[in-house]
């Protein structure tokens, strides 16, 4: 007979993070992903409706590991809709190919959210992208501002006039 043990509640499995996630620094995460066989088409190559995907999983991660509570906010009644998605196809990936997808937040204010990526392997980028997300209340569809602990979370760092662009 199997016994089944009590497992992680909902709350700890979704503060995981993969082993290899890697923090590039406090506003870029790096999520390593495997290609799966069904990722790709009939020419062996990632299909392109999957960087949008993977752009996800990489946000989802940055929100996890920045202690940002989505679920939550969805239950107080907030949403955070992609409102604008461009993806710039460089090279193309393939079955088996280990990228990192680098997702990095360059501009929060008000209720405006915008996370830059890109797709890489072995250090070569394969693809680039950006998506824009406005917070709204969900029951009215209307801009909502982020609370300031939230808007910290999501804020990039500062630039000064020795940074390099």
């Amino acid at each position: 007979m199997i016994q089944r043990s009590d497992g992680p509640t909902d709350a700890q499995r979704s503060r995981r993070r993969p082993a290899e996630l890697q923090l590039a620094d406090q506003n870029t995460v790096v999520l390593p992903l495997r290609v799966r066989y069904f990722e790709t088409d009939q020419m062996g190559v990632v299909h392109h409706a999957n960087y949008p995907v993977w752009f996800e999983a990489a946000r989802s991660e940055y929100c996890r590991v920045h202690e940002i509570d989505y679920r939550g906010m969805e239950a107080d009644g907030l949403a955070l809709p992609v409102v604008e998605l461009s993806v710039r196809y460089i090279s193309g990936a393939r079955y088996e190919d280990e990228l990192n997808i680098r997702a990095e937040v360059v501009e929060c204010r008000r209720s405006l959210l915008r996370i830059r990526y890109s797709v890489e392997k072995e250090g070569q980028i394969l693809a680039t992208g950006e998506t824009k997300q406005i917070l709204i209340e969900r029951a009215t569809g209307r801009p909502k501002s982020f609370t300031p602990d939230i808007a910290a979370k999501f804020a990039p760092p500062v630039k000064t006039k020795g940074d390099v662009l």
